[in-house]
């Protein structure tokens, strides 16, 4: 099994978590970070994939 990750926006602190994914945004589970893309924005406050960091 995969270790997901998890990403956190330094706007609102809103977490993609890969194993969930972002079904309203059309983002399926287990989709990677690296899937997502750059045109994805934080589904709470707008802000850009840019501005998400990895949970360590």
């Amino acid at each position: 099994m995969s270790n997901f990750k998890k990403y956190h926006c330094l706007e609102c602190e809103h977490i993609y978590d890969e194993e969930k994914g972002d079904p309203d945004s059309g983002i399926a589970p287990g989709t990677r970070w690296a899937d997502i893309p750059d045109s994805w924005d934080c589904p709470i406050c707008g802000a850009p994939k840019s501005f998400f960091k990895l949970i360590e």
